[in-house]
């Protein structure tokens, strides 16, 4: 558990929406995770996680990929081990991208979507995506390494009107 002065440590992003109606496309979101070097903070990132994937370090992992978001409990799961990560490394971006493929859907087509960070059992934020019902993506979470090189946390939905690719290139500028 993190302290003002011990930082964030280690994060569980959880994501859970409810399926399309039968014989509709599927409602499909995706966590994504931007890493950003310290020399470049708001460029490109030096890398993502999405997908059923991890970093190169294995600091951040998606542990639970849905593409329909039928199941229980959590659909997406992403951990986010900040303590790990490189010092080369000051800024990761979360956020949540729907996939387009079977047409155009906002966020405010998919019921019951919701998104939590957490450190332990310490809730930083949760969100239903009201406030960016018209978009396409979103950025649900920003974590800063301070100048003592502890992490910090930054809640706050940022709406996007992009799709997947095209989100995760502007979505840290």
């Amino acid at each position: 558990m993190s302290t003002l002065n011990k930082g964030i440590e280690k994060v569980e992003v959880t994501l859970k929406w409810d399926p399309s109606p039968l014989g509709t496309p599927d409602n499909d979101l995706d966590i994504v995770a931007a890493t950003y070097p310290a020399d470049a903070p708001h460029g490109d990132p030096a890398y993502l996680v999405a997908f059923d994937s991890r970093s190169p370090d294995g600091t951040i992992t998606l542990n639970r990929d849905s593409r329909t978001g039928q199941g229980f409990g959590a659909d997406e799961i992403m951990t986010l081990e900040l303590d790990r990560l490189s010092d080369s490394y000051a800024r990761v971006l979360v956020g949540v991208a729907i996939q387009q493929g079977g047409g155009r859907k906002i966020f405010g087509e998919v019921p019951n979507t919701h998104v939590r960070i957490r450190e332990g059992y310490t809730d930083l934020a949760e969100d239903d995506f009201a406030s960016v019902a018209g978009a396409t993506a979103a950025t649900v979470a920003e974590f800063t390494r301070d100048e003592t090189g502890k992490w910090r946390f930054r809640p706050g939905l940022r709406g996007f009107d992009a799709d997947p690719d095209t989100f995760v290139s502007v979505m840290g500028h």
